[in-house]
């Protein structure tokens, strides 16, 4: 079955609204550069992590929507979708070299470049090697995407990166916790859009390794 069939497609309703830069100050915004730049690099330290939470996609004519499960291990991922609705789902797995995708119609299919292999069979624009680091709020590689240009606002964390073409908006940021933690800060809610394309994601669950 082609993914996008089953993707619910209630977008209308859907409650969702690398490299380290130089920080950018968002306007009217005092921003601690030494500070955000720490901030950056913990999170980009960060390599073995899991989340939880809700999905949305849609490529300007057509849009979806469903429950994700992502766990990362280095370049190594294992990226889950399902649509409670439908009862449908399908899983992504791989690494730099290649992926493997369960769960359409024809059966799995493997390919060295999983963005365009997604596209093929599913109709997103989803650009999954490079979302594993702006998930977590930092640029991807820079020898592949080229350079990342961060905007800071309150707590000195990004509130957009741009790179390769798309604009990560973080709408949200997980509470910080009232005394010193030993893992970071992470994006609750962020939107990924390039063109026609939009990725929304809501994390309801972190759950980071240990960092370096």
């Amino acid at each position: 079955m082609r993914a996008s069939a089953f993707l619910a497609p209630v977008l209308a309703t859907l409650l969702l609204a690398g490299c380290v830069s130089q920080p950018t100050r968002a306007p009217q915004v005092l921003v601690d550069e030494a500070r955000a730049q720490a901030q950056d690099q913990v999170r980009a330290n960060l390599r073995d992590w899991s989340l939880s939470g809700r999905i949305a996609v849609s490529n300007g004519k057509q849009g979806g929507s469903g429950r994700i499960d992502w766990q990362q291990s280095n370049d190594r991922f294992t990226v889950s979708l399902s649509a409670p609705v439908t009862r449908q789902s399908w899983r992504l797995s791989g690494d730099d070299r290649g992926a493997r995708l369960e769960g359409i119609e024809g059966g799995p299919r493997a390919s060295d470049d999983v963005e365009a292999m997604l596209v093929q069979t599913t109709g997103w624009n989803i650009p999954v090697r490079a979302l594993a680091d702006w998930v977590r709020g930092v640029g991807a590689d820079a020898d592949r995407y080229g350079p990342a240009q961060i905007v800071y606002g309150a707590g000195d964390r990004p509130v957009r990166l741009v790179q390769a073409g798309w604009t990560i908006d973080y709408a949200e940021w997980q509470v910080e916790p009232a005394e010193p933690a030993s893992t970071p800060v992470l994006p609750a809610r962020l939107t990924a859009t390039r063109g026609e394309a939009k990725v929304r994601l809501i994390v309801d669950t972190w759950s980071p390794g240990e960092t370096p």
